[in-house]
């Protein structure tokens, strides 16, 4: 018999939490969580709902198949779509996605196991309904052969049911997921089909594939846009790692969940766009990752999942762990409009603002028991009310004496040896004011409800028409495929000049020698194949996989006070490098990808650190640019030519292309002094550094050693770009031709001198070519470079690691001992020593130039200054930059 039971009080003694149904633990058919004689809600009750009802899948061990976010396309067939005409209880239920997938052993197509459902969302009129579902495996096939996830359509007035795409061939090329409904009724959702990132893929020399995610465990889903009918098929993001869950905010713009993962960072926070792709902009949460709640109450790491916009604007979210077993988390909601991040403070600390729990009792999110439940899925009503419709699991444990299901009571969360039982998740109206929630779906053992949504109105968002090329973009720059990229000042960090802009700005303060960050160098993500595709052999990543691969797109000018405004490609992840006079970042890595639009100004204040969470890249919360500009109108910048006429805020990159026309990227790297007045001082000497000055093979194709255009890459492989340089010739010869000494790299730095006999490498640093002992996957040159090394000598004719008694903390010196602590003695009872090598640390780092000692050898003053070429060096900075890779592409790389 069901009875009403107090799970829980509001705080301040205000209305109970009642749930009508059982607090004993009960499920299946016998449970009490039903919704029995519960009495209809007059305010939803006319609209109907959907969700998804799936079966709970179990490894062989027995345990429960985990959930992630980070692996959107899992297939988990035992899913059904289920509808009732009325948000009750009572209500009859159809199956809509009932016998869908039927074998044809005639067509040679036998369905195997079941089908999976999920994603649902409804249009702002009620009327259609759009979701995920992937048939089932088909026996025979491959697993690349295997159905792919597809968006279905279902209309609630004509009870039509129907893919998307109608063309199987279409509707096969990739993983479609997550759809949401644009005003103008396109569908934006996510997917692996890449189409314009494939399509590009030609233009560089390689197959079409859809590039595999910085983790390399499965294609990057992006984000796309389409017809309702399934044509026009457009991708709008370009991130490296997933673009997933988008939803359309009343402002007309698409929020979703981004992760980023550039170097292995890991942040899954939210992003917005445009429609067409232009304006990504950061929007929340990039340093909020650990505002989920353990047990003892202390922070742990939690993902924004599905959000969706409140009908007060703010933005409600499941808080849960990106990867778990429980599939469910917290209801959150995100005051966005006001902050970019949970805390008032960095790192997490100060005044938790920028969010709230929803749930009326605290919620566990990290994996373990949570006495209040969890959250699954919620979706909100517009209504006017403070309604959810969630799908939420009760806590149950398992007593070890009878193996039966028991509620979290405080009694038997107290009982030892108990085990948490399985989720059991029904569907629930859940209001967050009033503190009831009211069951619809009674949950049932095995089973679980995991999302659900009703087909209520709700306000349109606003249409955000796209730009026209001549009116609202630029024609010349759409045809082209190039975007602008307009950076007011790399000195600004976060609103603050790291040093005076406006005396880096004038010649007469500040020479061009002087100016720290003298070119902006732009970086392109190179697109991994998967296995299928391409078989290479992964150590072409090098010491580390953090930074995948990269090609360098071309450098350009960084303006005295600091600004930068050049053409960049469109439609690819991009990633930019404040660097010096000789081509070494200054500063950290750009940690994020930016991406551009055909067409498209982008503009940003500055830089900032990469732990700063100052927003940045947000348009509406980014501090005040710590440059104004020029201060009038009608005059030249300080000291500077009197040609050069500017306009009030404007920068010297803006000034520029204003007269001259956009910038382009160069693949060299030149400086030419336009700024100095000649009758206040001489002009600053002009520089290069030239690719075309490198004896060894040159890193790009030889019509981009003629003319740099937009296609062209350089392409930096460490066997043939870097390992040539240390095996160029470099002899010193007398007036007759006669070799007097011999300084090629290799040749003086090899474990064997000029008769042949073995010796230590002078610096114990080897630069051969052949295969090292040490690690076999890559060259002795680069083990000896790129890995911490041990010091060798020359004992009895051959080269020995040194070997030294190993210390404890205290620096006391250890011996062998047995198991028990006891000394183990040699053949004369003395006891035997720990020894261990000395390691050399290495002289190159994958952080990049600066954080390499390599280069102080080769300063002046150093002790090989002068025997390397500026070109050279040039090309060995740019390579540990972008993170000193074996290979930057993986079909240059050898394969398994």
């Amino acid at each position: 018999m069901n009875k009403l039971c107090t799970l829980a009080h509001l705080s301040g003694g205000l209305i109970a939490l009642l749930l009508l149904g059982g607090c004993s633990g009960g499920s299946g058919e016998g449970s009490g969580l039903g919704g029995g004689d519960q009495a209809e809600d007059p305010v939803v009750v006319d609209y109907p709902v959907a969700y998804v009802r799936r079966s709970l899948r179990f490894e062989d061990d027995g345990a429960l198949v985990g959930d992630s976010l980070y692996s959107p396309s899992a297939f988990n067939p035992g899913a059904e779509l289920v509808l009732r005409d009325r948000a009750t209880a009572s209500a009859p239920e159809r199956v809509l996605t009932e016998d869908l997938f039927v074998s044809d052993e005639a067509a040679g197509i036998v369905f195997e196991g079941g089908y999976d459902v999920k994603d649902l969302t409804v249009s702002a009129d009620g009327r259609l309904m759009a979701f995920a579902m992937r048939a089932p495996d088909i026996e025979g096939l491959d697993d690349d052969e295997q159905p792919s996830w597809n968006i279905w359509l279902y209309d609630f007035e004509s009870a039509e049911l129907k893919r998307a795409i109608s063309s199987d061939l279409t509707a096969e090329a990739g993983d479609d997921i997550a759809p949401a409904f644009l005003p103008d009724g396109r569908i934006v959702f996510s997917s692996t089909r890449q189409r314009r990132s494939r399509a590009l893929l030609l233009d560089d020399d390689k197959p079409q594939f859809g590039a595999l995610a910085e983790d390399l465990r499965e294609p990057a889903f992006v984000l796309h846009v389409m017809e309702a009918d399934g044509t026009d098929i457009r991708q709008i993001s370009y991130n490296q790692s997933h673009d997933l869950s988008p939803t359309v905010l009343f402002n007309g713009r698409i929020l979703f969940n981004r992760w980023d993962n550039m170097g292995g960072r890991d942040r899954l926070s939210l992003y917005t766009v445009n429609p067409d792709g232009t304006d990504l902009q950061f929007h929340y949460g990039y340093h909020s990752q650990a505002t989920g709640i353990s047990a003892t109450g202390e922070p742990v790491p939690a993902a924004f999942s599905k959000p969706q916009q409140m009908p007060d604007g703010r933005i409600l979210v499941t808080l849960r762990s990106p990867e778990g077993i429980t599939y469910g988390g917290d209801m959150v909601l995100i005051d966005a409009e006001n902050f970019t991040e949970a805390y008032s403070e960095p790192e997490q600390e100060g005044v938790l603002q920028g969010q709230a729990s929803l749930s009326v009792e605290e919620v566990i999110t990290d994996g373990g028991l949570s006495p209040h439940g969890l959250f699954a899925n919620a979706w909100a009503f517009h209504d006017g009310t403070s309604r959810l419709l969630v799908s939420w699991s009760e806590c149950r444990v398992i007593e070890p004496e009878t193996e039966l299901a028991r509620p979290c009571t405080d009694e038997w969360l107290a009982t030892e040896g108990i085990v948490p039982a399985d989720p059991l998740y029904g569907l629930w109206i859940y209001d967050y004011v009033e503190g009831t929630q009211r069951p619809i779906i009674q949950p049932v053992e095995g089973l679980m409800i995991s999302e659900g949504v009703t087909a209520d109105p709700r306000p349109v968002p606003e249409f955000i028409p796209e730009p026209i090329p001549g009116v609202d973009s630029d024609r010349d720059l759409v045809q082209e495929g190039m975007a602008v990229l307009d950076i007011r000042s790399v000195y600004d960090f976060d609103g603050e000049q790291v040093v005076d802009i406006s005396t880096l700005a004038d010649p007469l303060q500040t020479t061009a020698a002087e100016r720290p960050a003298r070119f902006l160098r732009v970086v392109k993500a190179v697109g991994i194949p998967d296995r299928d595709t391409l078989d290479f052999d992964r150590a072409a990543f090098g010491r580390s996989r953090a930074q995948t691969m990269r090609e360098i797109i071309g450098y350009t000018p960084i303006q005295p006070d600091g600004s930068v405004r050049v053409k960049v490609p469109a439609d690819m992840p991009l990633a930019i490098s404040v660097v010096d006079a000789d081509g070494r970042r200054i500063v950290g890595r750009h940690n994020n990808w930016l991406q551009f639009r055909a067409g498209e100004v982008r503009q940003c204040q500055g830089c900032h650190s990469a732990d700063s969470e100052v927003p940045h890249g947000r348009t509406d919360k980014q501090p005040q640019s710590a440059w104004a500009g020029a201060p009038t109108s009608g005059a030249p910048f300080a000291n500077t030519e009197g040609a050069l006429i500017a306009e009030m805020g404007e920068t010297m990159a803006q000034l520029l292309a204003r007269i001259a026309g956009e910038a382009s990227l160069e693949g060299d790297i030149r400086f030419s002094d336009l700024w100095t007045d000649p009758a206040l001082r001489a002009k600053d000497p002009s520089t290069e550094l030239l690719l075309s000055e490198l004896l060894t093979p040159q890193p790009t194709s030889l019509a981009c050693q003629s003319a740099w255009t937009p296609d062209c890459r350089a392409v930096i492989h460490y066997p043939e770009h870097i390992q040539p340089i240390w095996d160029l010739p470099r002899e010193i010869t007398d007036a007759t031709g006669t070799v007097i000494e011999d300084r090629t790299c290799s040749t003086c730095h090899t474990n064997r001198d000029a008769a042949g006999m073995a010796q230590v490498p002078p610096g114990q640093l080897d630069l051969s070519a052949d295969q090292s002992p040490v690690n076999t996957n890559f060259s002795t040159s680069y083990v000896e470079l790129l890995f911490n090394n041990p010091t060798q000598e020359l004992s009895e004719g051959a080269v020995q690691n040194v070997l030294v008694q190993d210390t404890d903390d205290n620096g006391e010196l250890l011996f062998e001992t047995d198991d028990n602590g006891e000394l183990i003695l040699d053949a004369a009872g003395n006891p035997i020593p720990v020894m261990v090598t000395v390691d050399i640390e290495r002289i190159m780092d994958t952080a990049g130039a600066s954080a390499s000692r390599f280069f102080s050898v080769f300063a002046p003053g150093g002790a090989h200054a002068g025997e390397l070429s500026a070109a050279e060096l040039r090309l060995i900075s740019e390579w540990l930059d972008i993170g000193a890779q074996y290979y930057n592409n993986p079909f240059d790389a050898p394969v398994n």
